[in-house]
């Protein structure tokens, strides 16, 4: 009984950890009510400070970044598109402000046919209705459904941005990983590839790093990124050492967590903040908040658009998730009208500071569990 006990738990702290990422994606049974809303289960905890050794480094003078290499890259064409807006990353490469997040294994009951199924129509919706950025990554266990999906939408890969994320099972081999990334999603090039979770040893971190920047110089990823890095300060300051530094910073980040030093800390490098979480992992609490009702019955829009626009307008890229294609089609439709300075600071005092988070794991005590390379699906559509 004990050995299935600890099994259990040890397989529950797993699907978080697939879960934390850039996405916030999927949806609740709360969903059928709300135009959108997120799945990962993640305890609430607050962070507490790094030890002296591990604060930031100072920037480097003038923050400069190499272009990506040429090579299959070149053929990108992203423009905007449904009145998107392109962010200028650090290295001069621009990406859609707004795309849409595909974790949603949660959902599936482990069945990845199902669960590619699923993907695969939800981003073939998204392309549809103007969506032009799409963040997946290998431990969400469905690249080939994205791929198809992609190839479905008619949208031609040159104008659509596709993030993907190396599980740290992969960072001994990164560069033949990546390789693996793109056959499964069918293409040729990557426009991001973010090291997933700073997991494991520094040197096998650092060492994945290097193989992105080889990529990256081969003209096979247009920009680099690193997620949940706000929560080991020292692998962070050891990928700012590093050639190349990154265009983008995934963490969590909604109206309750507002993430303000770690934002200070990506401005410092000029690396763009993308969020995962954004509607607050669904919290009711945020979607019914009194502050936010009277802001969207202002403006004739749904809490959930208010909640995005928010993000917009602070600057964030912002990736909110759904299979829902009603929903998919509402989380874009705000771009016809701005919050006020007022209303951006009425949101801005709901921030209940590290407190206010819903993920925040200790990589010391739980590293181990990222050992085990995502599950594969062999499966034809």
């Amino acid at each position: 009984m004990m050995k299935k006990l600890i099994a259990l738990i040890l397989s529950f702290v797993l699907i978080l950890s697939l879960a934390a990422c850039g996405t916030g994606t999927g949806e609740t049974p709360a969903d059928s009510t709300s135009a959108n809303s997120e799945t990962e289960n993640h305890g609430s905890a607050e962070t507490t400070n790094p030890p002296e050794s591990n604060e930031p480094n100072a920037p480097t003078e003038g923050n400069t970044v190499e272009a990506p290499g040429s090579g299959p890259a070149d053929a990108s064409n992203i423009t905007s598109v449904e009145g998107v807006p392109l962010i200028t990353l650090n290295n001069g490469v621009q990406m859609p402000q707004f795309g849409l997040g595909t974790q949603i294994q949660s959902l599936e009951n482990g069945d990845l046919g199902v669960l590619n199924q699923t993907s695969r129509e939800a981003v073939a919706a998204a392309l549809r209705s103007g969506y032009r950025h799409l963040d997946d990554a290998h431990g969400y266990l469905q690249e080939r459904g994205v791929g198809q999906g992609i190839i479905d939408s008619g949208v031609p890969r040159e104008e659509i941005w596709i993030t993907d994320k190396l599980w740290p099972s992969e960072y001994g081999d990164a560069y033949n990983a990546i390789n693996q990334m793109l056959d499964r999603l069918g293409v040729e090039y990557l426009d991001l590839v973010y090291l997933h979770h700073p997991a494991g040893d520094i040197d096998t971190i650092v060492s994945a790093w290097q193989d992105m920047e080889r990529a990256y110089r081969e003209g096979k990823i247009r920009a680099l990124g690193i997620s949940n890095f706000d929560n080991r300060m020292d692998a962070f300051n050891a990928i700012m050492e590093q050639e190349i530094k990154p265009q983008i910073m995934q963490i969590e980040c909604h109206p309750f967590a507002q993430r303000q030093e770690t934002r200070e800390l990506a401005e410092q490098y000029n690396i763009q903040v993308e969020c995962w979480y954004p509607l607050g992992h669904g919290d009711q609490r945020l979607l019914n908040a009194e502050t936010l009702e009277a802001i969207a019955a202002a403006h004739d829009k749904s809490v959930v658009q208010i909640i995005i626009r928010w993000h917009i307008q602070e600057g964030f890229s912002v990736i909110p998730g759904s299979t829902n294609p009603d929903h998919i089609e509402e989380n874009i439709e705000i771009f016809d009208f701005e919050l006020t300075d007022e209303e951006m600071e009425q949101i801005r005092a709901m921030d209940q500071g590290e407190s206010g988070r819903y993920f925040n794991l200790n990589y010391d005590m739980m590293g181990g569990m990222f050992t085990t390379p995502p599950r594969e699906w062999d499966g034809e559509f």
